[in-house]
């Protein structure tokens, strides 16, 4: 036990609600919490923009002697000392159970039809099926965020996949549509659990220095998920089985990973290892140790606080900051198209080139390789960071995350018009509209980690409130957008209903480029952005200009010699301390 403890590997008082993209909801989180420390988490007391600056090392040491932390930087304890073995096989879990419950979003999308026709209701209600669990992402995260940083990772990964297992009975026995509908929704309440804590595994066990592949390989599970579903579904429904056996299918799939969750599954919440850690140590010695505790033991989890965190912040946030509200409205539109393909793609290719459902399904293949093309591409994008967390001293400028975001903006538009204006034509060779979902499922991605990873950046201490309201807000959209799709693609044709996407895409695609140029001002006005990279840069340039005025004295207390011209074979003048000419060659 120390009496040291670091505040990266402390709790933090803030809620970290779901998202699909989870991973870079929690990014940065030990820079977060280090952020915390200093401007704690009060709206009215954030972190001070002309205050100090924030000290350069990674680890911030509390001297509480009664506060138990690791036992130095190398504790075995500490999740991100694991090997990378364990580390790896904790990575390829998350990623799996996160795979699983994203594809139970879209896997009946392609029955929608069959449902409402056995159930005697009309199509849009038949809709309803995929909307209805995104719907449940809005509830998820009130639950599974605080509730992760309370009791820690593991039990709500058992907790949430136990419950959801069970609820694909009440799926694939429904025997009316109220029936499917509410299990439905509650299940994707309790999808909610993996998908909200499933990056914060990833961010828990790597730093942000060597997180990149990790990040990568779980962004594509995030979006690969959703693709699947319709593939599967797709020939299940081209089947003999009947729509029913996508339930099956998906309750054999979440007993699978919920088994390896129970079995194989680690804790990796720091904050709630070391509570594990100081009750250990009160139960081993109760009298010499009944003053030590864990900051985590002291964290506000009144419901109060809580609701605080959870919906008054977020709300507070969207109205008043204009960089949240701008993205939520881009990445809302965004994860809206991702849902609106369910409907769209069998739209199209059923309606025009008379694709069967599998054949229609096997199309978001090309979404699939987009999104995992995405998701690695942020590699490249970020080789560049890790010498800029050594310039600003661990808070480098947040627009440097933006790159992602400008060409996934772009690839958007290209490819809402490019599968338009081919997808209308039948005389047009159907891979020609199929290649068009690469760039769609690309931008998707780059659009996401672009943005998600900024607003971490931008609000610190802060960002898991912009995450919330966030959420909630394009959840509410994603759940929207497939109620009406169908209805749009034949009031307007497939060329127009794309181009109208295109358009949006098109009006919103300049905000990464404006938020790269005129960020820096905005957040300086902000009342939730710390913006700790405009004081480092201030004292970087003050340092730099301070170096500069001490080389141009000492340039002109040198010696006129030393502007003489010097031949080969003589040697330099030695000066004394005094700058007075001892010897010359």
């Amino acid at each position: 036990m120390s009496g040291l403890s670091s505040p990266g590997s402390s709790t933090s008082t803030l809620q970290e609600p779901t998202r699909v993209h989870t991973l870079l909801q929690e990014s940065l989180r030990r820079d977060e919490i280090r952020a915390e420390q200093y401007g704690g988490d009060d709206p009215q007391d954030p972190l001070p923009k002309q205050g100090d600056i924030l000290p350069p090392s990674k680890e911030v040491y509390s001297l509480d002697p009664a506060l138990v932390g690791w036992d130095g930087p190398n504790d075995p304890e500490n999740p991100q000392n694991w090997s990378s073995r364990k580390k790896w096989a904790t990575t390829i879990l998350s990623v799996l159970m996160t795979v699983n419950v994203t594809f139970a979003s879209s896997a009946p999308s392609g029955a929608s039809t069959a449902i409402a026709t056995e159930f005697g209701v009309n199509t849009e209600v038949g809709y309803l099926v995929t909307s209805i669990f995104l719907c449940g992402y809005v509830v998820g995260p009130l639950l599974w965020g605080p509730g992760s940083e309370l009791f820690g990772r593991r039990i709500i990964f058992r907790i949430g996949l136990a419950v959801y297992v069970i609820l694909h009975l009440g799926q694939a026995l429904a025997n009316n549509m109220t029936t499917l509908l509410v299990t439905r929704f509650l299940t994707g309440v309790f999808a909610c659990a993996p998908l909200t804590i499933g990056g914060g595994v990833i961010v828990d066990i790597w730093d942000p220095i060597t997180r990149g592949t990790a990040t990568a390989i779980f962004s594509a599970g995030v979006f690969v998920g959703p693709v699947l579903g319709p593939i599967v579904g797709g020939f299940v429904i081209q089947s003999s089985l009947g729509w029913r056996w996508i339930f099956w299918i998906m309750m054999i799939f979440a007993g699978f990973c919920t088994v390896l969750a129970f079995l194989f599954l680690p804790e990796t919440y720091a904050p709630v290892l070391l509570q594990w850690k100081a009750e250990r140590l009160r139960k081993a010695d109760p009298k010499a140790n009944a003053q030590l505790y864990a900051e985590h033991e002291r964290s506000d989890w009144s419901f109060t606080g809580v609701l605080h965190r959870t919906l008054y912040r977020p709300v507070q946030m969207l109205i008043r900051e204009p960089i949240l509200l701008l993205i939520t409205i881009y990445i809302s539109l965004v994860y809206g198209v991702l849902y609106a393909m369910f409907e769209a793609i069998p739209y199209i290719f059923i309606t025009t080139r008379g694709f069967n459902s599998g054949e229609a399904g096997l199309v978001f293949v090309g979404v699939g390789v987009g999104t995992t093309i995405g998701a690695y591409l942020t590699i490249p994008l970020s080789k560049h960071y890790p010498k800029l967390i050594v310039k600003y001293r661990g808070f480098p400028p947040p627009e440097e995350r933006l790159y992602g975001a400008m060409i996934g903006g772009v690839m958007l538009v290209i490819g809402a018009f490019w599968l338009g204006w081919t997808g209308e034509y039948a005389r047009i060779h159907w891979i020609v509209p199929a290649l068009a979902t690469v760039p769609i499922g690309a931008a998707v991605a780059l659009v996401f980690n672009g943005f998600l990873a900024y607003l971490v950046d931008t609000y610190l201490q802060y960002a898991a409130s912009a995450f919330s309201a966030n959420t909630i807000v394009r959840s509410c959209v994603g759940a929207a957008f497939p109620l009406f799709t169908v209805q749009m693609f034949s009031a307007l044709g497939i060329s127009w209903a794309c181009t109208l996407v295109g358009l949006c895409g098109l009006l919103l695609a300049p905000s990464p480029f404006l938020f790269y140029k005129y960020g820096p001002r905005i957040r300086a006005k902000s009342k939730f952005s710390p913006c700790p990279d405009l004081a480092i840069a201030k004292a970087i340039a003050e340092e730099e200009a301070a170096a500069a005025a001490k080389g141009e004295a000492q340039a002109k207390r040198v010696p006129p010699l030393l502007v003489s011209v010097w031949f080969p074979g003589t040697t330099l003048p030695a000066f004394d301390d005094d700058h007075r000419l001892a010897s010359c060659t």
